[in-house]
């Protein structure tokens, strides 16, 4: 049995959840709805402000697979429910020389050091502010309730330029490190 499936996942006040003849299970919050298919070897059952997933021994799938989704639709759908009641967040920070960030709505723009500035369109699911002050990084923050799209554009953004090992340049995340390597000059003694 999957340790992380058989717990069961609270539903906090303002939050509903459904489930739809097709396994799709659909979560209504303050913050949004979201809605996740579940695989038939799955069962939901929605009792007394808790949801509980139990693996249905009837079903064509074999054992261990059963077991890897039970715990795998019990983090998603958690995560659905703690992203429609509280949200959640991700801080980028541009370090590097010349390195700006502006967003007008939620076309991103970004000076990175190249010779063109790179535009990104976010989703209308996705709130982003940019924070340029002077002698600071410009920070890139980004909301949403769905975690899993928060995190693809993350890596997208990320992706654009990398954080590297010599001079600690790049897109990281609030709070990263880095860790750093000596050059050609530190190890030809």
């Amino acid at each position: 049995m999957s340790r992380i499936g058989k717990l069961p996942i609270s539903i906090p006040a303002g939050v509903t959840v459904a489930q739809a003849a097709d396994g799709v299970v659909t979560v209504k919050g303050p913050k949004g709805e979201l809605s996740q298919k579940v695989d038939a070897s799955i069962k939901v059952k929605i009792e007394d402000a808790q949801v509980v997933l139990e693996i249905d021994e009837n079903s064509a799938v074999n054992d261990k697979q059963k077991q890897a989704f039970h715990g795998l639709y019990r983090s998603l759908v958690n995560n659905m429910v703690v992203g429609v009641s509280k949200g959640y967040k991700k801080t980028l920070e541009l370090v590097g020389v010349g390195y700006r960030v502006q967003n007008t709505g939620n076309l991103i723009e970004f000076t990175l050091g190249y010779t063109h500035p790179i535009f990104i369109e976010l989703p209308k699911e996705i709130k982003v502010e940019t924070k340029s002050e002077r002698n600071q990084n410009p920070i890139v923050i980004l909301e949403s309730c769905d975690k899993q799209l928060l995190g693809l554009v993350c890596a997208k953004i990320r992706s654009f330029r990398k954080p590297e090992p010599y001079k600690g340049k790049g897109i990281l995340f609030q709070g990263e490190v880095i860790r750093r390597k000596s050059g050609k000059s530190a190890s030809a003694k």
